[in-house]
């Protein structure tokens, strides 16, 4: 059972490293733009692929947001850190509540999270 546990705890930081390897990526070789305003206005004219959100979004910004993703069929994808670990997900020393991909660049983001 103690080995289970730590297999499990294992793919899950896993898992984490993982998305934060390929959102590293993304901000290398990709478009994406940062903040809930600007996510917004890339969802309103059909330019991102995939939206990321923090769990610590409020949850009528976040649900606004989710709207729009519907609207546009867009994936929403619920980071797993605070708005802090996503802007550092990104390489960036602020914290970030919300993230949209417009274009992946070389990373398979897009094809993972819809997965």
């Amino acid at each position: 059972i103690l080995l289970l546990n730590r297999v499990m705890v294992a793919k899950a930081k896993k898992g984490g490293e993982n998305i934060n390897s390929r959102l590293q990526l993304v901000a290398k070789s990709g478009k994406f733009c940062l903040g809930q305003k600007s996510c917004k206005k890339s969802l309103k004219f059909a330019k991102a692929k995939l939206i990321l959100v923090a769990n610590n979004l409020p949850p009528l910004r976040k649900s606004e947001i989710e709207f729009l993703a519907m609207l546009g069929k867009v994936g929403v994808h619920h980071y797993d850190g605070n708005s802090a670990a996503l802007g550092t997900a990104f390489g960036k020393f602020f914290r970030v509540s919300c993230a949209a991909i417009i274009d992946p660049g070389d990373s398979d983001i897009i094809k993972s999270m819809s997965q």
